[in-house]
């Protein structure tokens, strides 16, 4: 099992207090350079693995990752799914409701992203928000997004039992001092400029209602079908060597096989050879 899946999964009715969750923790790995070879193999492995799930058809993974603003989600997508391929894992990012999403129910709209059997989705922001920005914006009453914890629930178990679809969801936890620090490189930095957005500043005022908000989410979510991992993100490094750790032993442990040949291999390999006694008498006649 993986060392830090232990560590930073989040125990089925377990009360999450974040307060008591360092995001300066690291383990015992000392630094990216330290952490780097084991962070490139898991990522070959993620790679082997996806190509197995893709040819065997059987089983799926839903990646969900949450965080506050800056917490690394798409450095997560960049980093560690940059090996597998894009015929089976597609990223997913939901912002803000439609009109037309607005007409429907809040999941109405996340339904047909879920993957198909053979398929990686990674969900960067999720479902989720609607228990998040939309409790903490009071952009639905309390008596509505109150009653979403267990609808959620049963969407998840759903998915996890009908398509055969495992569901590992990181909670990027960063500090609130992190934060502002990455927002200065994103000021300093032309290639981040254009993810500067007019709210960044703004939200951190709702820090604190968006932490009881996380905490209220890893404590009533985390199911044995779909747990949650609160993983310490202030070292980037260290968050792309757990959350990567913890994917390649999910998928180790689905038992994946490659499906058997529908074809008779004796008659295929029967074919080719003559194919290439035809091709060699073909070059002996144009000597």
């Amino acid at each position: 099992m993986s060392k830090y899946l232990k560590k930073l999964i989040v125990k089925p009715g377990s009360k999450i207090r974040l307060k008591h969750f360092d995001p300066d923790y690291h383990g015992r790995d000392e630094s990216h350079k330290a952490a780097l070879s084991e962070i490139q193999e898991n990522r070959q492995k993620m790679d082997e693995l996806q190509y197995q799930m893709y040819a065997e058809n059987k089983h799926s993974l839903l990646i969900v990752l949450q965080g506050l603003d800056a917490a690394g989600k798409d450095g997560v997508v960049r980093h560690v799914f940059t090996g597998m391929n894009p015929a089976g894992c597609v990223s997913v990012s939901f912002k803000e409701p439609t009109a037309k999403e607005l007409a429907h129910d809040f999941l109405w709209r996340v339904h047909p992203h879920v993957p198909a059997k053979g398929a990686v989705v990674i969900f960067n922001r999720s479902h989720y928000e609607d228990v998040l920005v939309a409790r903490v914006h009071r952009l639905v009453p309390k008596e509505i997004w109150s009653k979403r914890y267990d609808q959620i629930n049963d969407f998840e178990q759903l998915i996890a039992t009908e398509n055969n679809t495992s569901i590992l969801k990181f909670f990027l936890h960063i500090s609130k001092e992190e934060q502002l620090a990455r927002f200065k490189k994103r000021l300093d930095d032309r290639t981040r400029q254009w993810k500067i957005s007019e709210s960044d500043y703004k939200e951190r005022q709702y820090w604190g209602d968006y932490i009881k908000a996380f905490e209220d989410v890893l404590t009533k979510t985390s199911t044995e079908c779909a747990p949650w991992f609160i993983v310490p993100s202030n070292h980037k490094w260290f968050r792309d060597l757990a959350i990567s750790q913890i994917i390649v032993r999910q998928m180790e442990a689905m038992g994946m096989q490659f499906p058997k040949p529908t074809v008779n291999l004796a008659e295929i390999r029967r074919e080719y050879h003559q194919a290439e006694d035809r091709k060699k008498a073909g070059r002996r006649k144009k000597r």
